[in-house]
């Protein structure tokens, strides 16, 4: 049998497991870019709008577009108080429905592996960038293991399973990161590794919150129920509980940001 492709269809269920995980990388990442207030933003692939709702409390931007293909994210995004103000629209990562130099700053959280063609991905967003204007993304170390799906992804692996992975996953290495921007024209920029650590409190709670969403979901709809139990039994084990029964693991984002050069 096929799998089906990653799909995130569920902006309820998509923000109790990865809009969490997001919401721990976001501050670090906004630290880390450090923009001025009062800018034109646009959340590329925006999902549940956990990362524009940071990016409006943190730098209260004149303008704030979020864009993502899923009808069922961007209803999710439009009911979070904290993002009051911002646009949600339904769109394509490449092929965004806006003119040259629009905003101030661009940015991807945890979507550029998604994009079937991360290169026309990264263009748009330089595209619509004014000269000088940022243009930044983060998205989970795959490859490398820093992924909150690793854990059951690697039993899964294990027993001799090839679990979904995001159609462009090599995107997620810095070293292809850095290169995309190059690509660009983008210019001064830098790369870092933002690592995260999350606590559920229980084994149960975190294998119900990270199964419920698309990321492992087109491979454990093709398991049947005793090795779906044998795999979560695995699961358990990878990932001991303290004293009072909470588990703690950590992730890992790699991070890119650079500056569309000024006009000749």
């Amino acid at each position: 049998m096929i799998q089906q492709p990653i799909r995130f269809d569920d902006g309820a269920a998509y923000e109790r497991m990865m809009g969490a995980w997001s919401q721990l990388v976001g501050p670090v990442f906004l630290d880390w870019l450090s923009p001025a207030t009062g800018q034109r933003w646009i959340d590329v692939g925006c999902g549940s709008g956990a990362f524009t709702e940071q990016l409006i409390q943190r730098c209260a931007p004149v303008e704030a577009r979020g864009i993502d293909p899923s009808e069922a994210q961007l209803a999710f995004a439009r009911t979070r108080p904290g993002a009051a103000g911002a646009v949600f629209l339904q769109g394509d990562a490449m092929v965004l429905p806006f003119e040259a130099d629009r905003f101030d700053a661009a940015v991807m959280a945890l979507v550029i592996h998604f994009v079937p063609d991360p290169a026309k991905g990264v263009g748009e967003m330089t595209r619509v960038v004014r000269p000088c204007g940022l243009v930044a993304a983060y998205v989970w170390d795959t490859l490398g293991g820093g992924d909150p799906m690793e854990p059951i992804r690697s039993e899964m692996r294990a027993l001799g399973l090839t679990p979904a992975l995001p159609p462009s996953v090599h995107a997620s290495r810095m070293e292809a990161l850095h290169g995309l921007w190059t690509d660009a024209g983008l210019e001064g920029i830098e790369t870092r590794a933002i690592p995260v650590r999350r606590s559920f409190d229980s084994f149960d709670n975190f294998w119900k919150v990270s199964t419920a969403t698309a990321g492992v979901r087109p491979t454990l709809d093709l398991m049947e129920a005793d090795a779906i139990a044998e795999l979560k039994e695995r699961v358990r084990g990878r990932l001991p509980a303290d004293r009072q029964g909470s588990i703690t693991f950590g992730a890992c984002a790699n991070a890119i940001k650079g500056h569309v050069p000024k006009s000749p």
